[in-house]
């Protein structure tokens, strides 16, 4: 787990603890600070931003009413996520009549801006998760940008372990079936570059 994520898990754990004494006040830092992460989670769910904020109003507006239910909840951030899940199928229930196509345009869409934000390769990245069916998808976001374990990811999707492990499985190996022609393409580069740019290279090094 890196130190931002544990940085956001110690201070998601003092909101909650704060939910009892002062609820209206916590529950502004507890949206403040999980808000954007909720929110691309939902994206991948419904298929757009626009329900997806719905959704996470609708689950932060469940826990107003009964804070006890997070505060008293084994795992909060997982408890949370999965409130937000469910919040989104709900609006999925509620939209039916959109277009399949449409939405999953539109999930492509919205997923491509939070993931434009990532490392130099995202705009490969990004094309190769889009092309996961959205089960595989949801696991490997809550297993590499949330850092859950599968026993929490599958009480969130409802799931066996078994289930979230093979999905997982199965996504890793789409993914790293997709970045090998990647991969070659970059090493192929590097290895074309002519003798001139090689010591130019090697020059600015020793600089």
């Amino acid at each position: 787990m890196s130190n931002q994520s544990t940085e956001f898990h110690q201070q998601f754990r003092a909101c909650v603890g704060k939910l009892t004494s002062d609820p209206q006040s916590a529950l502004g830092a507890l949206f403040d600070l999980a808000a954007m992460r909720l929110v691309r989670l939902a994206t991948g769910v419904t298929g757009s931003q626009a329900d997806a904020e719905d959704a996470v109003q609708g689950a932060f507006s469940r826990i107003a009413r009964k804070p006890q239910l997070l505060v008293r909840a084994d795992a909060p951030w997982p408890y949370l996520i999965r409130a937000v899940r469910n919040e989104s199928l709900r609006i999925i229930q509620k939209r039916r009549t959109s277009s399949l196509g449409e939405m999953d345009t539109q999930c492509g869409q919205d997923t491509a801006e939070f993931l434009a934000q990532r490392e130099e390769t995202a705009d490969h990245v990004q094309r190769i998760l889009r092309t996961l069916p959205k089960p595989q998808y949801e696991v490997v976001i809550l297993k590499h940008w949330e850092d859950l374990t599968f026993a929490e990811i599958a009480d969130v999707l409802g799931k066996s372990q078994n289930t979230v492990a093979s999905r997982y499985r199965y996504a890793m190996e789409k993914l790293q079936r997709s970045l090998e022609p990647i991969v070659q393409m970059e090493n192929s580069r590097q290895n074309s570059a002519s003798p001139r740019q090689k010591n130019a290279s090697s020059g600015s090094v020793a600089r």
